[in-house]
Parts: structure tokens; C-alpha cells; sequence
């Protein structure tokens, strides 16, 4: 049985599996883009490890890696694609 969590993604409550990644959060969730380039267009993670840095996100008011990171109860995600 897998348990669920919530969590707040651009001020809206989702319900997601414990213990995954806030990127896969965003997918499961369907939102999927972190933020926009300088020139509007979508953006996510391009290697899924950490170093090409495309799917910066705020967790809790601080910048982190969305690929790293993983989800927890409670946790605020703040996409930076111009969600609330």
C-alpha cells in the first residue's frame, strides 16, 4: 500500500506519494514545468541529477533542486513559473 502525502504546490493543497521527488511531484501532479527561461519558454529538468540546475523550485523559501529533493508533509513548493 503506498501512502499518500500533501503538500502545497503554487498555493494549491496536492495529494502525492510519499517519498518521491518534488520534480516527480510536479508530474504526478500534472504541473511538470519549474519555471520559465528569461524568454518565457517552460523549463525542467534536463538530467534529473542535479547538475544542469533547470528545475530550480522554492521549498519552504528556499531555493532548492526539485530532482533532489524530496517530498514531505506539509512542504510549500513554489514553482518559479509564475505560479501563485
Amino acid at each position: 500500500m503506498t501512502h499518500m502525502i500533501t503538500l502545497e504546490i503554487d498555493g494549491h493543497g496536492q495529494t502525492v506519494e510519499d517519498g518521491i521527488t518534488v520534480l516527480a511531484a510536479l508530474s504526478q501532479t500534472g504541473i511538470g514545468c519549474t519555471r520559465l527561461s528569461i524568454t518565457g519558454q517552460p523549463r525542467s529538468a534536463l538530467c534529473g541529477m542535479g547538475i544542469c540546475q533547470e528545475c530550480r523550485v522554492a521549498v519552504d523559501g528556499l531555493r532548492r533542486l526539485a530532482c533532489q529533493t524530496l517530498v514531505k508533509s506539509g512542504m510549500r513548493v513554489r514553482t518559479l513559473s509564475g505560479g501563485a
